[in-house]
């Protein structure tokens, strides 16, 4: 039985950011809904400035692309710098680019569930409304669902959230991407075999 595939996207270069404990927490729901799970988190997204001319020289960005390529659905979180997303997703985005071509081009049909966190409700809003355009430019769908993140102080601590109501509704999103995962591979065609 095929087993669904979901990929999170996001944090900081900060260890332990709020961004990326608030992806931790949707990937989880993910996983309980049956989905397998990948987090790429600021390690895996130090990707060199994208560059189309020179793309194929980052062996990082190879793996990364492989990880979009092969799944199901997606879950994005940034922090909300400036009123708008993190610099480093900003550039992992921009590597989709090299999605262009594929038979199935960037991430289109593909439900994504897209996540902002920032220390002001202005900014972590305006920071999802950027996600979901983005997110509609590379023809993919975002999820009824976002969820953007006041992160006040003592919010995120030692790895977890604080707050039910903001776990909640992580857990939701990601629940509503695995769901909406397993609605889009349902109604594809059959491969036909040889």
């Amino acid at each position: 039985m095929y087993q669904l595939r979901i990929v999170g996207i996001g944090g900081s270069t900060r260890p332990d950011s709020s961004s990326e404990i608030a992806l931790r927490i949707a990937l989880k729901a993910c996983a309980a809904a049956g989905t397998e799970t990948t987090l790429l988190s600021a390690s895996a997204l130090a990707l060199p400035f994208y560059d189309p001319v020179r793309a194929k020289e980052s062996a990082a960005a190879g793996a990364y692309l492989a990880a979009v390529r092969g799944a199901d659905g997606l879950i994005i979180s940034s922090p909300g710098y400036h009123g708008g997303i993190s610099g480093l997703i900003k550039n992992a985005i921009d590597w989709l680019e090299e999605l262009a071509h594929d038979p199935r081009p960037y991430v289109d049909t593909l439900p994504v569930g897209c996540i902002s966190v920032a220390g002001g409700a202005q900014t972590s809003v305006s920071a999802m409304a950027s996600l979901r355009t983005v997110v509609h430019t590379l023809r993919g769908f975002p999820t009824p669902l976002g969820v953007a993140i006041n992160a006040v102080p003592g919010l995120f601590l030692a790895g977890e959230c604080t707050d039910a109501a903001v776990r909640a509704q992580l857990g939701q999103l990601g629940r509503q991407v695995a769901e909406y995962a397993a609605w889009v591979r349902s109604a594809r065609p059959a491969t036909p075999v040889g």
